[in-house]
């Protein structure tokens, strides 16, 4: 019998770790017949200061140093492009958060995934500026979705579950992106996804 379990996906549309896994994630879950509840959340803003994180500026520059071996790794490993030091990073993610909020409400889940790994294409490929509304309704339209869901973003629906993703995450025990729970087993970061697929698989 096919798997009906869910897996919450808990991302920030600006993390590149979160980029270099979405397009596998998505190929996962569809594989597993997994429903994919799609949850942006406000990782820097609200995550982290009760989680013992801290932004990128604010890491030790070992730390900071070691991330950019790690991701151009990955990105070698996963044959997936990325810029390591991207025109337009850090940026500002909240709006496209929004956004792809209120695609899922509006459109549905699929149409959410895959702008979100327009957004996150956008930040580590295109060297595009995210914060910039002009450039979410460029992915909107590339998308083929309504020009109103820029406005949609800005809804207080949009922000409401955006608030309600972030305060689900705290309570999950989230602390990194991207995470994968399923029925409240929690799978951090992309290289994660190994024990993501096996979890799935054995609720088949």
């Amino acid at each position: 019998m096919a798997s009906t379990l869910s897996v919450d996906y808990y991302f920030a549309p600006n993390s590149p770790w979160t980029y270099l896994g979405h397009q596998r994630f998505s190929e996962i879950a569809k594989r597993h017949r997994a429903v994919v509840r799609i949850l942006p959340c406000d990782l820097g803003g609200k995550v982290f200061p009760v989680s013992g994180g801290l932004p990128l500026a604010k890491r030790a520059p070992q730390r900071q140093a070691y991330r950019l071996v790690e991701l151009q790794r990955f990105s070698e490993w996963l044959d997936v492009p990325l810029t390591l030091k991207p025109r337009y990073f850090p940026v500002q993610p909240d709006d496209a958060a929004k956004l792809i909020i209120a695609v899922d409400l509006l459109d549905g889940a699929e149409a959410a995934m895959k702008l979100a790994g327009a957004i996150l294409r956008a930040v580590w490929v295109e060297e595009l500026n995210i914060a910039d509304e002009r450039v979410l309704a460029d992915l909107v339209a590339r998308q083929g979705l309504a020009p109103r869901r820029i406005e949609d973003g800005h809804s207080q629906a949009a922000a409401e579950r955006y608030d309600l993703n972030t305060q689900q995450a705290i309570d999950a025990g989230v602390f990194g992106a991207p995470t994968y729970a399923v029925e409240g087993e929690l799978f951090w970061g992309q290289d994660r996804l190994d024990f993501l697929e096996r979890r799935l698989q054995r609720s088949r």
